[in-house]
């Protein structure tokens, strides 16, 4: 069973559709008792970094996120939070995988939000990619983009600059993508990840 953080910046809809679909059972973690139980849990979101931080804080959800040792997936700015700062509102995040959440420059000449189907390259034998190729599409949405640290790094994209497309470190993943909205790729994502 996985436990999806609800903590009110997340796009729980076609998520639950996307598990649904796949056969997978889930319910909300709204408090702290609920983490003990799912054996997987799932941290959504979108838009403001620095509004989602807050939000997940009100919560009181935070030292237990942290201290998890069962696998967790952030998801677009569900990823972002995972890591220690983001230049959106200048954040201190989770600080779960020590990197930081960037904008993409004007100077990378490319148009910001970075929107649609892009190319990834799985790295370091993550198993959120297995059966997943080089150079699949998935779907994404986002201004802000996770710094390229090879350590930590589980896919790759480019877009006018490399960067991590998902991350890994222990038992927290990430991906930037919404695997939700990415097709097959997407789902064959989520069924790794609640294979793992």
């Amino acid at each position: 069973m996985i436990g999806i953080v609800n903590y009110g910046a997340g796009n729980i809809f076609s998520l639950t559709s996307a598990l649904e679909r796949l056969g997978l059972g889930y319910g909300m973690v709204n408090t702290e008792s609920d983490f003990d139980k799912y054996d997987k849990i799932i941290i959504p979101g979108v838009g403001h970094a620095g509004t989602a931080m807050q939000k997940l804080t009100e919560t009181g959800l935070v030292p237990a996120i942290k201290s998890l040792t069962k696998p967790v997936l952030g998801i677009c700015v569900g990823m972002q939070l995972l890591t220690d700062f983001s230049e959106e509102g200048n954040s201190d995040l989770l600080g779960i995988i020590p990197l930081k959440t960037l904008r993409f420059s004007e100077e990378i000449s490319k148009k910001v939000p970075h929107m649609g189907w892009n190319q990834i390259k799985p790295a370091n034998d993550s198993p959120l990619f297995k059966g997943i190729e080089d150079k699949t599409y998935f779907y994404f949405v986002h201004s802000y983009f996770i710094e390229f640290n090879t350590k930590f790094t589980a896919a790759i994209c480019e877009y006018g600059t490399s960067f991590s497309a998902a991350i890994q470190k222990d038992n927290f993943y990430a991906v930037q993508f919404h695997p939700e909205k990415s097709g097959e790729a997407g789902e064959r994502l989520l069924k790794n990840f609640a294979n793992l």
